[in-house]
């Protein structure tokens, strides 16, 4: 057991100085001064800035060529050139999922991330092998990064027969939530892959998380599908729609309708916030209630040379996409990256009150919005009661090859 932790002169979200005694991995105290009795670390931590651990809720940890030889990206850009392409990559390349994962992980703790909701790819290629590299990676970190995994059938399910399979074992064999992909443009079935997709939830009582990259009309028609197994199912708050790139489309009289009915069913939305694609408002979000998390997606990847695993990045990008300016709009998507990213993980516990899970972020910043705007190293990270990270290294024990 971790012995006491005594963090003085911080400010919990750019509040007045206090003082923070953690045990038991939870926030055992809050008060202006905490004077340490027995055996506890003390830390001073100078006025700096804390804020809750940051939450990647939509992660690849299958995928990162992080700490390998550069990879030159020449692959196409159509979505299934990218994944026809990564799938004949992993063979090439020596991208061992366990070791990958591992890398991400310990350098996501390093720059502040607590909590992963991770895609991993299923398919009749690789079988299960991904899918057990990560999980094993989720059991190695457990004490420090809550790791969500999705069963996720990134080749798709319907055109590639045994897949369903594959997806029913590991998902017996421990995988948290069903994933599905673009149920027309992949599958092409999109009543077929729908339902496959929402039997493997009902029948071993899990979430879903589906990525939606259909644009316009046809990605309407797809969520309105997702919408109607929903309701139909009885599965209010246990959906996720990831990207969802329909939603930023012209027609703002169709998007209000459909923002309206995934409030009222409590559907989830998951931003990475690209540049280059029409994304879901965070404002038309937060004004029906509509839980918006945020994730860095693949980061280093055969997709793409871009991403550090730094959710005060992914938390800048959602910022800019939404042409968010006012400190208060700033504050909005940071809570993209911690608040709605613990209300879609169903993380419980979370936050920076008495009681709450001890995972916290100290940064040298006057305020909340400049934390985003400069993106400091992480001055300490604290997850589950332990430092895990500082002066933006992981620490020891934490670190991976």
């Amino acid at each position: 057991m971790t012995k006491p932790l005594l963090l003085k002169n911080l400010r919990l979200m750019g509040a007045a100085k206090t003082d923070v005694l953690i045990e038991d991995g939870r926030i055992a105290r809050i008060a202006s001064e905490v004077t340490p009795s027995g055996d506890v670390t003390v830390e001073d931590c100078d006025g700096a800035l804390v804020l809750p651990g940051l939450i990647d809720a939509h992660a690849h940890l299958d995928k990162t060529l992080w700490g390998m030889p550069w990879h030159p990206h020449q692959q196409g850009k159509s979505l299934q050139q990218m994944i026809d392409t990564e799938r004949h990559l992993r063979h090439e390349l020596d991208m061992d999922a366990e070791r990958q994962s591992s890398r991400q992980v310990a350098l996501a703790l390093s720059k502040g991330t607590t909590a992963i909701r991770s895609h991993v790819d299923i398919d009749t290629d690789h079988g299960l092998t991904l899918f057990e590299g990560v999980a094993a990676t989720r059991d190695r970190y457990a004490e420090v990064m809550q790791i969500e995994i999705v069963a996720f059938p990134q080749s798709g399910m319907m055109i590639r027969p045994g897949t369903f399979e594959l997806m029913d074992q590991a998902l017996r064999d421990g995988a948290e939530i069903v994933g599905g992909l673009d149920p027309c443009g992949i599958d092409r079935d999109p009543k077929g892959q729908l339902d496959a997709v929402f039997g493997l939830a009902e029948k071993h009582g899990k979430q879903i998380d589906i990525h939606l990259h259909e644009p316009g009309e046809m990605g309407a028609f797809s969520l309105e599908m997702i919408l109607d197994r929903t309701e139909a199912l009885a599965m209010q708050g246990k959906v996720t729609v990831s990207h969802a790139f329909c939603l930023g489309m012209n027609d703002q009289a169709r998007v209000a309708a459909l923002l309206d009915r995934i409030a009222a069913l409590d559907v989830s939305l998951a931003t990475t916030a690209p540049a280059s694609r029409p994304v879901p408002s965070v404002a038309a979000c937060r004004e029906r209630g509509i839980a918006i998390c945020a994730g860095n997606d693949g980061i280093r990847d055969t997709w793409t040379p871009y991403g550090n695993a730094c959710m005060l990045e992914r938390a800048m990008l959602v910022g800019l996409r939404n042409n968010f300016r006012a400190d208060v709009e700033v504050a909005w998507a940071l809570d993209t990256c911690t608040t709605e990213g613990a209300r879609v993980m169903g993380l419980e516990g979370y936050g920076l009150t008495e009681s709450s899970r001890a995972d916290l972020v100290l940064v040298d910043v006057e305020a909340v919005s400049e934390a985003i705007t400069l993106r400091p190293p992480r001055r300490l990270v604290i997850s589950g009661g332990q430092i895990v990270a500082r002066d933006g290294v992981a620490e020891a024990t934490w670190q991976t090859a």
